[in-house]
């Protein structure tokens, strides 16, 4: 099936790479008119004109309320709509609690946390005068669970799971839904910053229920699946993509065990 945007305008942030990359390219090949938004510039502008017809690139920082202005004002004043959100963009920090900087959760909650309100914040009014709209936040397994190492991460992750909540209270009697998606382990420059090749990304994640690591396809199907009118009646939502990483570690068969497995 093919058209599942149709017509539909959709902001995808996070464009330039990765998850977000994958999003934009399957949302034009279904129709959509696609506004890529990220700091990355040339990546960013690649990846628009590759995909062509009415897909286009502008410079966002999502943790800057102007730059959402400015951003929002071209996509109106070029396709006189928006339909879809996609908040993509993201940082990961690894730092043990005991060198936790307050300089770093500025940087990181500006990102994963106030970027989705800002875009939330200048996509509404629009919305809202359609009385239709649909917000995905990329949240995290982590937006589930805890992880150590991760722990100011997982508080953005954790933050976004329920901002999502509120704001499909808040505007559910607009039309508008808002879910959030939690992918585990993806295939992408920040999922896999290490550049591990595949029998190495096997064994690291050998204990997910599915034993392997995401695809950023498989994630920008399943934002696909929320921003489209399939989702009509869902909202307040948390889809987890994430191959039974938020399930709990697969546990191996051992042979001679009473019930086979690890104790």
């Amino acid at each position: 099936m093919h058209g599942r945007l149709e017509g539909k305008v959709c902001i995808i942030t996070g464009a330039a790479r990765g998850m977000g990359e994958a999003t934009a390219r399957l949302f034009a090949s279904e129709g959509a008119n696609v506004a890529l938004g990220d700091v990355m510039v040339s990546e960013g502008t690649s990846v628009a004109e590759d995909i062509g017809g009415n897909a286009f690139f502008q410079k966002l920082d999502v943790s800057d309320d102007e730059s959402w202005k400015s951003f929002v004002e071209v996509v109106i004043s070029k396709f006189g709509t928006i339909d879809v959100l996609i908040n993509n963009a993201g940082l990961v920090h690894f730092t043990p609690i005991e060198h936790f900087n307050p300089d770093d959760a500025e940087k990181i909650l500006g990102v994963n946390t106030v970027g989705p309100m800002l875009g939330a914040k200048h996509v509404t009014p629009f919305m809202k005068a359609a009385q239709k709209g649909s917000i995905v936040n990329i949240s995290s397994v982590d937006g589930l669970r805890g992880c150590n190492g991760l722990t100011l991460y997982t508080a953005s992750k954790w933050a976004l799971r329920g901002l999502t909540k509120s704001l499909a209270y808040e505007l559910g009697t607009s039309g508008i839904r808002v879910n959030s998606l939690h992918p585990g382990g993806v295939n992408t420059p920040m999922g896999n910053a290490r550049g591990l090749p595949a029998d190495q990304l096997a064994h690291a994640f050998c204990r997910v229920p599915l034993q392997r690591i995401g695809e950023p396809n498989e994630i920008a199907n399943a934002s696909l699946f929320l921003a489209s009118d399939e989702a009509s009646y869902i909202t307040g939502a948390e889809l987890a993509v994430d191959g039974g990483w938020g399930a709990g570690y697969y546990q191996p068969v051992l042979p001679g065990a009473p019930d086979g497995l690890t104790p």
